[in-house]
């Protein structure tokens, strides 16, 4: 299975792989949810929709339709960078 946004815990951290359509907005293009930027679950809203999100400092509220979209590598917090 394939880890996305949708599945990520809060306060889980990943490095953005792909994305599983074309059908990304520009603007979130704009914000930073390219691939290789690092992306945060900072929290899900009552339903589970929308959900809260850090990259590169901006907060982003996405559907979780989008989510589901965005491919992850998951960040290990107890690497030494």
């Amino acid at each position: 299975m394939e880890v996305t946004v949708a599945h990520l815990k809060r306060g889980q951290k990943g490095i953005i792989k792909e994305f599983s359509e074309d059908l990304i907005p520009i603007k979130l293009l704009e914000l930073g949810c390219l691939p290789g930027n690092e992306i945060e679950l900072v929290q899900v809203a009552p339903f589970r929709d929308p959900i809260y999100i850090n990259v590169n400092g901006s907060h982003i509220a996405i559907r979780r339709t989008m989510a589901l979209q965005i491919a992850l590598d998951l960040v290990d917090e107890g690497q030494n960078l």
